[in-house]
């Protein structure tokens, strides 16, 4: 099999020349040509170190005969754009990373590739990108951060912020959270997004196994990015597309990882997105499917109690999925080649446990603990919960889906009757709930802030605003067309699709409607207008009457990157990709109605 580089050199006769040029060696020239693709940069602690990944897989590159070309696509920060208009731009970037991805891979074609990233839009992107490229592919995550003096993790400064502008706390108090809640490079130390994508890119068979979701700082993970360069020049060799062996069962492993680890709800916009660049159709209904069937059993923050940092050293992935196997498709494949069973197996004999217990004694001394592999990552049968950990809720008030995540919402919230205080900006609504403006027994509705209306930002702020105070943490809930940070807690509900800019249903609630919110029964309705409950057949005449009198409310961003998310994402509940087709389910031809089968029915 002649590889494309190779083909393309027969074609370009510039190209031998300009490569000699950047600095390859003239035998560099006809070795497969791999694509190092990275989202290195100075721009945050999950990109700042990632250079030193990218030079581990060339060198791993190199050492199984190919050649390594270093790309790079840096991603922003969602914490550092928070509070402020520079979080819009936050989901568009996966797109544009993805895009770039795509630019790099095709102009001048390569055999296969390296892909490494860390964060939240970062390696969602990457992962879009590898699968519309669709190369041989292989991807590195790029580890969590370590944790901070009594165990401080940066989740807790909206806490802390919280707690100073209700005066709890001193400033030097504040200011001390802030020095030292980001001690190491690396992911944010708990199961944010940055983190759930990690450990999905091992679930769905993309990473070597036992490597997601390392300390930043453990030289293991500079061993696994060089392995990886290594596998990716076998892959070029072997031909190995990603979608000739992703399937819908290996979403369906990651989906039910998801449950047990209780991800970020916002890989209910990053799974559905990638599935659909490989041919792949997958929603909320997927995800709510799947997570009734699993036990929510790490023990690890937000949900949790420990870092993340403690993931590594409890087993990772691997020992998720043993807890888990019963339910997977073990007869997934996965990028080793081999399948999802064959790896389980290859590590409980090949002393990869031993290993990370090594790491756990050494986190047990170092911190003063005295944990067990079990504390943190429990055992099937003694789960912090059953039914998953997310929960899609539909109704008059979200027609096409809302997602909350049940194992950080308070008992008391799961079935509640609450009275609408709707705000038009998350700007309103904080400084509503830090002023005491927001009452106990309130549903503050945040709208006009999906991908169509501003971009789709994290309403993190108002979320710990909520969840850190003691009563309204416990008393109202917090419903949005937007969505939440992977380390919200407490009663919020997003994605509430169609969205406000589209006229959905949560462009039309008015102050003092009641709305009611029953997680158990998948759940989210306007059942009162003005205090007062009606039947379902007088608030649907009321919705229309407000329907009629509803006016858009004019672009928010008349050009760039938020002008194209405007006119192209498709639903929150779809995945807030860019679709370019009327059909926004047909893009390119490939996509497929898949019916769900039983979890495990192949294993």
């Amino acid at each position: 099999m002649e590889l494309i580089s190779q083909k393309i050199r027969k074609i370009s006769p510039e190209m031998d020349p300009l490569r000699l040029g950047t600095g390859w060696r003239k035998d560099d020239l006809s070795k497969p040509q791999i694509l190092i693709e990275s989202t290195f940069g100075d721009s945050h602690p999950g990109s700042g170190h990632l250079d030193l990944l990218v030079e581990a897989a060339k060198r791993g590159i190199k050492e199984a005969g190919g050649f390594g070309a270093r790309y790079f696509c840096t991603d922003i920060c969602d914490g550092e754009s928070q509070g402020t208009d520079g979080i819009n731009y936050s989901l568009v970037s996966r797109e544009m990373i993805a895009g770039m991805i795509e630019i790099h891979a095709n102009a001048t074609p390569f055999d296969g590739g390296v892909f490494i990233a860390s964060c939240d839009k970062g390696l969602p992107g990457n992962l879009m990108g590898l699968a519309r490229v669709n190369i041989p592919s292989i991807v590195v995550s790029g580890g969590t951060m370590c944790a901070g003096p009594e165990l401080l993790t940066l989740e807790q400064l909206g806490k802390y912020s919280a707690q100073y502008e209700r005066g709890e706390i001193s400033e030097e108090r504040l200011n001390w959270a802030k020095e030292n809640a980001c001690p190491s490079c690396g992911a944010c130390s708990f199961i944010g997004t940055a983190s759930t994508m990690q450990i999905m890119a091992e679930a769905m068979g993309l990473s070597l196994p036992g490597s997601a979701l390392l300390p930043a700082t453990s030289p293991d993970l500079l061993e696994y990015a060089y392995r990886a360069g290594r596998r990716a020049v076998e892959m070029a060799r072997e031909g190995r597309k990603p979608r000739q062996w992703i399937t819908m069962e290996s979403l369906e492993n990651a989906i039910l990882v998801h449950a047990a680890i209780s991800g970020s709800t916002n890989t209910l916009l990053h799974l559905p997105a990638i599935a659909h660049e490989l041919g792949l159709k997958i929603d909320g209904d997927t995800f709510d499917v799947l997570h009734r069937k699993a036990h929510f059993i790490l023990n690890l923050r937000p949900a949790g109690q420990w870092p993340a940092e403690f993931f590594y050293y409890a087993g990772g992935v691997p020992a998720v999925m043993e807890e888990m196997r019963h339910l997977l498709h073990l007869d997934a494949m996965t990028v080793t080649g081999k399948s999802l069973g064959d790896n389980l197996d290859e590590l409980r004999q090949n002393g990869f446990y031993d290993k990370c217990q090594k790491w756990l004694d050494a986190a047990n001394e170092k911190y003063g603990l005295s944990l067990t592999r079990q504390d943190i990552i429990r055992p099937w049968n003694i789960p912090l919960s059953t039914g998953g950990s997310i929960a899609i809720l539909k109704g008059n008030l979200a027609p096409d889906g809302a997602v909350i995540k049940h194992t950080a919402c308070p008992k008391e919230m799961f079935q509640a009757v609450l009275t609408a205080r709707p705000f038009d900006s998350e700007e309103e609504c904080l400084d509503a709930v830090l002023h005491h403006k927001i009452q106990k027994g309130d549903a503050v509705l945040i709208r006009y802030e999906g991908p169509r209306g501003s971009g789709m930002p994290e309403m993190f702020y108002t979320s710990e605003a909520i969840s850190s105070d003691p009563e309204l943490g416990r008393s109202i809930a917090l419903i949005t067309d937007g969505r939440f940070s992977g380390a919200s807690t407490g009663p919020v509900i997003g994605h509430c699709s169609p969205e406000a800019q589209d006229g959905g249903p949560i462009a039309l609630v008015e102050e003092g409607d009641l709305i009611r919110i029953d997680i158990p029964g998948r759940s989210l309705e306007i059942i009162g207008v003005k205090g007062e409950e009606k039947t379902p057949g007088e608030i649907s005449a009321v919705l229309e009457q407000r329907r009629k009198i509803w006016q858009p409310r004019k672009r928010k961003y008349p050009s760039g990157v938020l002008r194209i998310l405007s006119d192209h994402a498709v639903s929150p509940m779809k995945g807030a990709y860019l679709a370019w087709d009327e059909d926004e389910g047909s893009a390119n031809g490939r996509i497929q109605d898949h019916h769900h089968q039983e979890p495990g029915q192949h294993a």
